[in-house]
């Protein structure tokens, strides 16, 4: 079978290559082209399978309206050679993952042309865009859905095709807690603070500056910052002011560094949830240009509550969300002091996160999310 799939963030290419991996696993000669970052080119290289990689992450993400404006010439031109791509290779499935700009409006081709589509990991539509419902409905062939509060959702706006394969971050931290149980466990660091500022540049701008004044109020913590090395250590280095000794960078390691973590300062994200599984007390924080914050107030409007996804899934307030002009250097300080000096404040955090990974349920994602797109050819 052929497959292309398309994944274009750092979230997309984790949970892509552990589908690959589930696919290649079941389907050792399936022919696949994708669009993704390093982990599912590791995987296509691991597995010796007949993958070939066409775009990578690092030239695909842009954050908020202003930069997507800047970049539409881009954007355009990779939605162009996308289609043409796909209609060259002929691949029985296309495979979605999550990043909707981009992929809807490929799905909407594809679907008009004849080929099956799989979505992996449902836009956030319930929160903003809900008149997205009707093309998803009529464009896709199957959804694959992550979060169980989303099965209400779909079932109210009459969506057959949607299927819940439970949350893929669930697989890949099993995997790793069970490789380092096998060669050495990890414990918490006293005052080892974990910073997840982000997998964008333009993410890392606006919540570096302020983790390092943190850091500079705490010389008695130390803190890590989880690095990409597709960035590059230049560009964090900037953000580090040259008096400041009590922070470091670890790079591609975000793991292990939340297996070593007493608590953590992370940007709004996937990371919120990554945080929560490896039951590390955590701030969240987020902020962007007033123009994407103006824009996202009128569309999102009263629907939402909460920005973490920890605080969405358990659908009340886990842990502290600071957003806008809430992240400051006052008020960060204030909550970070509470989550690592607060006994009582850490132990509340970590009975919600038992209680949240219980509602997620046990792994196998990948595996689900992988049987329903072979089924889907099969059909």
């Amino acid at each position: 079978m052929k497959y292309y799939i398309i994944s274009g963030e750092a979230s997309g290419d984790l949970h892509g290559s552990n589908l690959m991996r589930a696919l290649v696993e079941r389907q050792p000669d399936a022919r696949i082209r994708f669009w993704g970052g390093d982990r599912m080119a590791e995987v296509a290289a691991g597995h010796k399978a007949d993958a070939v990689q066409v775009r990578h992450i690092r030239d695909l993400a842009f954050m908020g309206i202003f930069e997507v404006l800047s970049h539409l010439k881009t954007i355009f031109g990779n939605i162009s050679f996308c289609k043409k791509d796909i209609t060259e290779f002929n691949p029985d499935v296309v495979v979605f993952i999550d990043y909707p700009g981009f992929n809807l409006k490929i799905a909407k081709y594809t679907h008009k042309h004849g080929f099956r589509n799989v979505y992996y990991i449902s836009p956030q539509i319930w929160a903003w865009k809900k008149n997205r419902i009707r093309p998803m409905r009529r464009d896709l062939d199957k959804l694959c859905y992550i979060l169980p509060s989303e099965q209400k959702f779909y079932a109210e706006n009459t969506f057959p095709q949607a299927v819940y394969v439970g949350h893929p971050l669930l697989d890949e931290i099993a995997r790793f807690k069970a490789e380092k149980q096998a060669s050495q466990p990890s414990h918490p660091v006293p005052r080892l603070v974990a910073l997840l500022p982000g997998s964008r540049k333009q993410e890392l701008k606006r919540m570096l500056p302020m983790m390092m004044q943190l850091a500079a109020k705490h010389p008695e913590c130390r803190f890590s910052i989880a690095g990409m090395t597709l960035i590059g250590e230049e560009y964090y280095r900037k953000f580090i002011p040259a008096g400041i000794s009590n922070v470091d960078i670890r790079f591609d390691g975000t793991y292990q560094l939340l297996s070593e973590a007493d608590s953590a300062v992370v940007c709004s994200g996937t990371a919120t949830l990554e945080t929560a599984l490896f039951r590390v007390p955590q701030v969240v924080c987020y902020q962007c240009n007033r123009l994407s914050a103006a824009v996202a107030r009128v569309l999102i409007g009263n629907s939402i509550k909460y920005i973490s996804l920890v605080n969405l899934i358990a659908d009340r307030p886990v842990v502290r969300e600071l957003i806008q002009g809430e992240f400051n250097i006052k008020t960060l300080d204030s909550e970070f002091c509470l989550i690592t000096s607060n006994d009582e404040r850490r132990s509340a955090i970590m009975a919600e996160y038992d209680r949240l990974i219980a509602i997620l349920g046990g792994p196998g994602a990948s595996a689900r999310t992988a049987d329903e797109i072979i089924s889907i050819v099969k059909q």
